[in-house]
């Protein structure tokens, strides 16, 4: 009946880096470890948590209509013009 609360991986890493280093188990440093290792950013990457916004993150590309006008909140494209001939051309 009772279940015991599932433990965010975050927060077991806190509790178990709040236990001095010295009265630390074998298997508490095993789980350090292992909970080191899946926290890291690259393996945080291929199972991205939805709930997590990172900052700096690229939004995805917004549609733009068919006279090219941006979506909102974007920019219009600057238009290239042609440099003007040198004077002393040959």
């Amino acid at each position: 009946m009772d279940e015991p609360e599932q433990v965010l991986p975050y927060q077991r890493l806190q509790q178990l880096l709040a236990i001095p280093e010295r009265q630390r188990t074998e298997a508490q440093w095993d789980e350090i470890n292992e909970l080191e290792i899946a926290l890291t950013p690259v393996n945080r990457a291929s199972t991205p948590d939805r709930n997590v916004r990172r900052k700096g993150a690229v939004p995805p590309e917004q549609p733009r209509s068919r006279d090219g006008t941006p979506g909102p909140g974007r920019r219009p494209l600057k238009k290239l013009r042609k440099r003007p001939p040198k004077a002393g051309g040959s």
